[in-house]
C-alpha cells in the first residue's frame, strides 16, 4: 500500500468519526418563585422538547429581594418540574443554591431517547413509502 492511499483512508476514517459525533448542548430555562401554573407548564414543555432533542436542560430559579427568605417555594416548583419530566429525563445535578439562584440540571434518559428516534425514523419511512404511492 502506498503512503498516499494510507493517508487518504485515515482522513476518511476521521471524517466519518466526526460525522457520527453528537454534541450535547445545555439549554437553560429561567424561572422565578412566583411563576404561575400556566407559565410553569409552558416552561416544562420547553424542557421536554430539549430533552427529546437529546440536549441537557439547566433549570435556574432566580430569587430577587425578599424572595430568598422562602427557598421552599422554589424547591416545590423544582420538584413539580422533576415529576412532569420524569418519563423522559433524569436529574443529573440535584437542585442547589448558587448565590441567589437555585440550579438543577436534567439530562435525557438514553433508552427513551433511542425509542423516540426509532419511532421518528419509522414514521419518516412510512411517510416516504406513502409519498411514493
Amino acid at each position: 500500500m502506498d503512503y498516499g492511499k494510507y493517508k487518504y483512508q485515515e482522513a476518511r476514517k476521521k471524517a466519518l468519526a466526526k460525522k457520527k459525533q453528537v454534541v450535547v448542548q445545555i439549554k437553560e430555562v429561567k424561572l422565578r418563585p412566583k411563576t404561575e401554573r400556566h407559565d410553569l407548564e409552558f416552561k416544562t414543555r420547553h424542557i421536554r422538547r430539549f430533552l427529546g432533542d437529546g440536549d441537557k436542560a439547566k433549570v435556574v430559579m432566580v430569587y430577587k429581594g425578599r424572595e430568598i427568605e422562602h427557598p421552599e417555594i422554589g424547591r416545590d416548583l423544582m420538584k413539580q418540574i422533576i415529576e412532569n419530566v420524569s418519563d423522559i429525563g433524569q436529574i443529573e445535578a440535584s437542585p442547589r443554591f448558587d448565590g441567589k439562584a437555585l440550579i438543577m440540571v436534567l439530562s435525557p434518559i438514553p433508552e427513551v431517547l433511542k425509542k423516540q428516534r426509532a419511532m421518528r425514523q419509522a414514521a419518516k419511512a412510512a411517510a416516504q413509502v406513502e409519498k411514493k404511492e
